[in-house]
């Protein structure tokens, strides 16, 4: 506090503790209009410019959402002190108000007043809040200046900016520089790395933090939870369940809604099931969650049966509920109840489609054959230019349904709107090969060879003992491969036998020379499943794999044959949805 401010009080920080006009602002609390009365009380009693005073009705002016006049109040007294603006600054973060958190962090900048870790800190998450990277890298720069840059917390606030925008190696970098590393900063690398699309990465870091003995809090599970979801990182989710459950953790809303979602993305539907009838509390991700879990798993009308009840007792639905209801009744077949959702969206509750509901239908039309009303779905609803994601949708179901004069203008038209996408291409190819121009097969590979454009190379993933093994199509680097190959011919034998023969049209449609037939055999999925067989043989429990791309057709058909003589369950997680192969069948019902 300034001396300044010092002499406008009428005797000590006590006796203005308990003077009538520090009680009016107490009692005013977080409110607007009362605590402009007890501002216009101070400037009446004489405590006008009390620098005490004027913080503390400003920072309650933040916490009512009035930072306008906070921000007002402020300005205009004659010799603010740095408290004052560092603890506005760090008032409108706390209250999710980061626009006003950075007016007031360049109040102190062009007052030019001191500053202090704090206020690195409180700007630095603003910053974050907003995914304001370039502001951030001002910030960060002017705390170096200061001699701020290596403080412990702002340090933590810079890790959990830089990941929020994207910049992981630079997070990283401000991560592995604090040595005294708080909770918060494993948590904000844990979720950095999940939210941008690099679980293991995530996963390893909580590894890490268990190496260096740091404890974990409810944030940190759910942020490993959802990296165990995205990754299919079973055996990792469940031992933090075990954790969760052993150390008897509240668990809040977040905690549960995290649980209920590994347990669905990692193939485990009814285990999310238990977890979601167990939570006292549930919010609209929680609901959400559970129902793309149905629809993810082809459970389309118990999927329908939960927004029902959703909407009779649980949360208003979101526009991301919707998004997991039609995709649900997409992967089902349930075309009737897509049109009821999509009506009840606009109608009920008013919300405007967004392109992904469109997509969505339009995917429900083209997965049923209904191409035609797929197409009058586009032209009479869809407001502007349909997208790539919509064309995309519409593009997978000719090749499906085999309408291949509609495919091949549909691939034009992605083909035109991003001539350097491969995928496009690859989807062409696919629609000429199987409608036998094979001359047009060449002329899409050569345009591919010349652009250097490279389709997206399959993988397949399968976990094991808490281990993720990884195979490609062909794979040998893996130090079993003798073994596993040899095991893999021995199924295909056994299957063979049983009444398995090739789809060869997995194969005629494929770009590079070497996924021919005689490759079929070797594709990423089958590898992953006779290793996990061959690792765990006389288990009961089944083969889970995840797939980065759609499973291909021969795939499809194959895995069904070797769940029926190796009477083994295999689950395979492909780009779209889950396939639960058992006794020689699948959960899709061909419905993919």
């Amino acid at each position: 506090m300034s001396n300044s401010s010092i002499k406008f009080l009428p005797s000590g920080m006590d006796s203005q503790h308990r003077s009538p006009e520090y009680s009016s602002l107490l009692l005013a609390g977080p409110r607007a209009g009362p605590l402009k009365q007890a501002h216009a009380r101070l400037v009446v009693a004489g405590y006008g410019h009390s620098l005490p005073l004027i913080t503390k009705l400003a920072t309650l002016a933040v916490a009512a959402g009035a930072a306008p006049y906070a921000h007002l109040v402020a300005t205009s007294h004659p010799a603010p002190d740095p408290f004052l603006f560092s603890s506005l600054t760090r008032a409108a973060v706390h209250h999710s108000r980061p626009v006003a958190a950075l007016a007031f962090y360049r109040c102190l900048l062009s007052a030019a007043l001191p500053f202090s870790s704090f206020t690195f800190t409180a700007v630095a998450k603003a910053c974050a809040d907003l995914s304001a990277l370039r502001t951030g890298k001002a910030i960060h720069a002017h705390s170096i200046l200061l001699g701020f840059g290596s403080e412990r917390f702002v340090l933590t606030a810079l890790v959990v900016l830089y990941s929020k925008c994207g910049q992981l190696p630079v997070a990283r970098k401000l991560f592995d520089a604090i040595r005294d590393r708080s909770v918060v900063a494993w948590n904000a690398m844990i979720s950095g790395y999940e939210q941008n699309g690099l679980a293991e990465r995530g996963i390893e870091v909580y590894k890490e933090m268990q190496v260096a003995e740091a404890v974990p809090d409810s944030m940190t599970f759910v942020a490993t939870l959802s990296a165990c979801a995205q990754a299919g990182a079973l055996d990792l989710g469940r031992e933090v369940e075990r954790r969760i459950v052993s150390e008897r953790m509240d668990m809040s809303v977040f905690l549960g809604s995290a649980l209920v979602n590994m347990y669905a993305r990692c193939g485990v539907v009814d285990k999310a099931r238990k977890w979601f009838d167990m939570l006292q509390e549930r919010n609209v991700v929680t609901w959400t969650s559970m129902i793309a879990g149905y629809g993810m798993h082809g459970h389309g009308h118990e999927a329908i049966k939960l927004f029902h009840l959703m909407r009779r007792e649980g949360p208003r639905p979101n526009h991301v509920t919707f998004i997991a209801v039609l995709t649900a009744c997409a992967h089902a077949g349930l075309v009737m109840e897509g049109r009821d959702a999509f009506a009840c969206m606009k109608r009920v509750y008013g919300l405007v489609p967004r392109v992904e509901h469109y997509c969505s239908m339009v995917d429900m039309f083209g997965r049923a054959g209904l191409l035609d009303e797929a197409m009058q779905f586009i032209h009479d609803y869809m407001p502007g230019e349909p997208g790539p994601e919509v064309w995309t949708a519409i593009l997978g179901a000719c090749k499906m349904h085999k309408n291949f004069n509609l495919g091949v203008e549909v691939a034009e038209r992605l083909i035109a709107l991003e001539p350097d996408n491969p995928s496009y291409h690859v989807l062409l190819s696919n629609i000429y090969a199987l409608s036998g121009k094979m001359n047009h097969v060449e002329k899409v590979r050569n345009t591919m060879i010349n652009r250097r454009l490279k389709k997206q190379i399959g993988f397949s993933l399968i976990e094991l003992g808490g281990t993720s093994h990884l195979f490609r199509m062909g794979e040998k680097s893996h130090r079993q491969t003798r073994e596993i190959y040899q095991y893999l011919e021995e199924l295909i034998h056994r299957i063979t036998a049983a009444g398995y023969m090739p789809e060869t049209e997995s194969v005629l449609h494929e770009l590079e020379e070497e996924e021919r037939e005689g490759a079929l055999r070797y594709h990423s999925e089958k590898l992953a499943v006779a290793y996990g067989l061959m690792m765990s043989a006389g288990s009961p429990s089944p083969i889970r794999v995840i797939k980065n791309l759609r499973i291909c057709e021969d795939c499809h058909l194959a895995i069904k044959f070797i769940s029926a003589v190796e009477k083994r369950e295999i689950v395979v997680r492909d780009k779209h949805r889950f396939h639960h192969f058992k006794d020689g069948k699948c959960s899709c019902l061909e419905y993919w």
